[in-house]
Formats: structure tokens, C-alpha cells, sequence
């Protein structure tokens, strides 16, 4: 496993952002919809910052993990594990299903495609 010192910088600064948003934005666009076009690009920069080497459709993969966790909302996982009082758990998995949600870690996996593609990566 080698380090890729460039996305592991790409994830700081995303992940500053997304806490940033998170914590100090309270509108109708940017937290709901860019957060989570962001956050399928976050975890896409950690795992090729820690493994720092391409692998095959992980936007994809990282698609279907954004889903997974959206159909975990909807059948109200966190509550199933009796875990909705705590704070840290809700905000990691989320208490409400929102197909939006897949639109937006769509177009951030759209975005990736692009990236692989004009990176030639």
C-alpha cells in the first residue's frame, strides 16, 4: 500500500469543508445538495489517498455505497440498532431517506468519471 500524499491533501481540505457546511451552513442548496455531491467525492480521495493506486470503478462503488446507506435510512437503521440517541451515529448514517440524495451522489460520481477521464487515471 503506498500513500498518495495528493489526494490524502484533497481529502483534508474536503473533509474541512464538509464539516464546515455541516456545522455553519443552514440553507436550502449548499447543505443539503452540495454536501452530498461532496461526500462521495471526500470518500473517494481517502481510499485512493490511502491505497494510492487506481482502482477499477471505485466512483461506482462508492455510488452504490451512498445507496446502501440511503435504503438503510428509509428501512430506519439507526433505530433498528437502537442507536438514535446517539448524536454521532445519526449524523454519520443519517434517520431520513431522500431519493435527492442518490441524485446528488450520482452527479458526484459523474463528476469522478469526468476526473478519471481527463486525469487519464
Amino acid at each position: 500500500m503506498k500513500i498518495n500524499k495528493r489526494y490524502l491533501v484533497a481529502f483534508l481540505i474536503l473533509l474541512i469543508i464538509e464539516v464546515f457546511i455541516a456545522l455553519f451552513v443552514h440553507d436550502n442548496f449548499i447543505r443539503p445538495y452540495i454536501g452530498d455531491v461532496l461526500v462521495v467525492i471526500v470518500i473517494y480521495t481517502f481510499i485512493r489517498g490511502i491505497i494510492g493506486r487506481k482502482i477499477k470503478k471505485l466512483p461506482i462503488y462508492i455510488f452504490l455505497f451512498g445507496v446502501l446507506v440511503e435504503v438503510l435510512q428509509y428501512f430506519r437503521i439507526v433505530e433498528i440498532l437502537h442507536l438514535q440517541n446517539s448524536r454521532f451515529f445519526t449524523i454519520l448514517i443519517g434517520t431520513s431517506f431522500d431519493v435527492k440524495d442518490i441524485i446528488c451522489y450520482f452527479v458526484g460520481t459523474l463528476i469522478l468519471i469526468f476526473w478519471e477521464v481527463i486525469n487519464k487515471e
